[in-house]
């Protein structure tokens, strides 16, 4: 209801009420008062000059003609005309007037009538005296005009007030009339024209509202006549648009920081977590160097054979170290960089290939049997490099951790569709014993060792699986590892690309 009375078409509409209205009262009082005034006026000098008309046409007898004009202007004006000489009657435009005279005596030049109250003078001289008087019978009020032509001719003119009375009475009821119409239609001509208005204006708020909640896709449709709404219009839209380019502006600048600010926390903290894996891993190896080397310096051995050894350790270590820091620094800029990857089609069985034939010395060394019945090109699509790095990492984890389980010791690749439309799913599995439930997770965490008790040398670094990891998030693909019933399988997925 507040919101009604709040709206700008009621507002218009009780201003237009609260106009009419002064008008009407400032109309009314002026039509009561102005009005009588101006008819005693008007009625007075029509009196005067009909007087005057009498006195220079009045020759003792008054002609045919005279008394004609005479009828004519008491019946124009309203007049009631009588003259007299002494008592004697010469004219009289109503032939019951005498009758209201029957009791007139002279004073001086004033004329007194019993039946008359008597009122107000309007006008008078010496000869001429205009007065307002009340009829004692009827009460009815009149202008008396009564003059004297000459000592015995005597005029009076007799004009009733009534009419001007219901004149404005009449007219205030007009008047009254007039503005309760004017009220009626004035609210229904707003009530049209404010709805031209006041839709814009509606449709101008609900955009603002819009923008105010960062809603940008309304706009205000412009219309063919070019007004101040139109303008309004095209502005909200011109400041629309220009905050909605601000803002998606602001969005990208905050997203580009954002991703500045993320950079430079993954910075810091591969930063730390470099230090501190480099600083736990290299320990030992940097104690068995420093304790080797002072030995060698120290001539604690004597023999070549033994300085040999020293010599080969320190070196073994050292290349250890190498390889560790190399591989750390890989998977730091894997999981904390933006690594971009060199993706293209390549053949997976030529990497496969290539891999075992790079392991076979030990191989051989450990007499392990590899099956890999994939003749035929397989062609994928990825960073050769980096596939070529899982697959090793799967190969000499299963080489590290291969057991002769009812008189096989195998490692087995295998490359087969995956449930995943468009992939590949290729496996390496080894004979040996499972991997505890409570390892599965564990071991693709960096520097996780399953055996704990396994010594330096076929030991690993821990972060080869990391590796993995690592390379499969990067691509959004599956890896893991199944145990399985003589041995353990570890796979992953690729793009495959048809033929």
């Amino acid at each position: 209801m507040k919101k009604i009375f709040n709206s700008i078409r009621a507002k218009l509409f009780l201003t237009l009420c609260i106009v009419v209205a002064m008008i009407i009262s400032f109309l009314v009082i002026v039509n009561s008062v102005v009005l009588e005034t101006l008819y005693y006026y008007s009625k007075k000098e029509t009196s005067l000059e009909a007087f005057e008309y009498i006195k220079a046409n009045y020759k003792d007898e008054l002609s045919e003609g005279v008394q004609k004009e005479l009828g004519k202007i008491s019946l124009s004006n309203n007049f009631d005309i009588l003259i007299m000489n002494g008592e004697e009657e010469k004219y009289s435009s109503k032939e019951n007037f005498l009758n209201n005279f029957d009791d007139i005596k002279e004073v001086g030049y004033d004329v007194g009538y019993s039946i008359f109250a008597k009122g107000d003078i309007l006008f008078s001289t010496p000869d001429i005296t205009i007065s307002r008087e009340q009829d004692r019978q009827y009460g009815l009020h009149f202008i008396m005009l009564s003059g004297n032509i000459s000592k015995s001719v005597k005029v009076y003119i007799r004009m009733p007030v009534t009419p001007i009375q219901d004149s404005v009475h009449i007219s205030n009821q007009f008047l009254l009339i007039l503005g309760f119409a004017t009220m009626i239609i004035g609210g229904i001509a707003i009530s049209v024209i404010t709805e031209r208005f006041t839709k814009p204006i509606e449709e101008l708020n609900g955009i603002a509202n819009g923008m105010a909640n960062l809603d940008f896709s309304k706009k205000y449709r412009i219309q063919d006549n070019e007004d101040e709404i139109n303008e309004l219009g095209r502005s909200i839209n011109t400041l629309s648009d220009k905050l909605e380019d601000t803002i998606y502006q602001l969005k990208l600048n905050n997203m580009e920081l954002e991703k500045d600010i993320e950079q430079r926390s993954k910075i810091d903290e591969m930063r730390k977590q470099f230090i501190s894996d480099v600083s736990h891993e290299l320990k030992t190896p940097i104690a068995l160097i420093q304790g080797y080397a002072e030995g060698l310096v120290e001539n604690v051995i004597q023999d070549e054979e033994s300085k040999k050894f020293y010599s080969e350790v320190i070196l073994d270590e050292a290349n250890k170290m190498d390889k560790l820091v190399k591989r750390l620094l890989e998977l730091m800029k894997l999981e904390y960089e933006d690594r971009k990857f060199n993706d293209r089609v390549f053949d997976l069985s030529e990497v496969i290939n290539e891999v075992i034939k790079n392991s076979k010395v030990i191989l051989e060394e450990k007499k392990i049997n590899v099956e890999f019945k994939n003749s035929e090109p397989i062609n994928v699509y990825a960073d050769d490099f980096y596939i070529e790095q899982v697959i090793t990492n799967y190969f000499t984890n299963a080489i590290k951790n291969i057991d002769t389980i009812k008189g096989k010791t195998l490692i087995k690749i295998n490359v087969k569709n995956s449930k995943t439309p468009g992939k590949l799913r290729v496996s390496v599995f080894n004979t040996g014993h499972n991997i505890a439930d409570e390892d599965l997770n564990r071991i693709w965490t960096r520097f996780y060792k399953v055996d704990s008790s396994r010594n330096r040398s076929n030991g690993g670094t821990g972060i080869g699986l990391a590796l993995v990891k690592a390379i499969m998030n990067k691509y959004n693909s599956n890896y893991g590892v199944v145990n399985k019933v003589d041995g353990v399988e570890f796979y992953f997925e690729i793009d495959e690309v048809k033929k």
